[in-house]
């Protein structure tokens, strides 16, 4: 008999991921806005207009490249928060041309498997769209995120230290 796989390994259902609306800016800043999911990205919540830009950037991704960071929703079909992948945003450092993948979500949905589920999925839909490797970029001190990192199977790539902040950084690699 074959053991059970764990919640935290198995993809979320397609139709948990929604390319995000014009309202998820609204509501990616209010699930957002908390100090300890914003402790990586700045210490707070950005403001309305930064997640507007970012949720219609990320329609044109999916319009053009077929993903970018979806909307997560939880099993009640709320908003939890994003996951997906884009090109990697910053053409003056980092690893310019690469697809990044990345996730957030609120503090009610951490622990629950999410973000590894739908990162899972994530991958599924890269490679179906044809995008050979994948990076991550994260806070070295991040450990939650390094876990899902790890449990994708993604390996260490370089250790680095940050442009604004100077902060110690990790670049995870996967190919897909």
């Amino acid at each position: 008999m074959t053991p059970p796989t764990p919640r935290s390994l198995v993809p979320l259902p397609p139709d948990r991921l929604r390319v995000p609306t014009e309202e998820d800016a609204y509501v990616w800043h209010r699930v957002f806005d908390d100090p300890e999911v914003m402790e990586f990205h700045g210490g707070k919540s950005a403001e309305v207009s930064v997640y507007e830009e970012l949720t219609a950037r990320q329609r044109r991704h999916d319009a053009e490249l077929g993903f970018c960071f979806w909307t997560i929703l939880d099993e009640d079909g709320r908003v939890a928060g994003f996951t997906g992948a884009q090109p990697w945003p910053h053409p003056e450092w980092g690893p310019v041309g690469a697809i990044e993948i990345g996730w957030r979500l609120g503090r009610s949905a951490w622990g629950k498997g999410l973000a590894t589920g739908a990162a899972l999925t994530t991958l599924e839909r890269l490679k179906a769209a044809g995008v050979p490797e994948v990076v991550a970029m994260v806070n070295a001190e991040n450990h939650r995120s390094i876990a899902v990192i790890e449990r994708l199977g993604m390996e260490l790539a370089e250790v680095f230290m940050t442009p604004v902040g100077n902060k110690r950084g990790h670049r995870y690699r996967l190919v897909l």
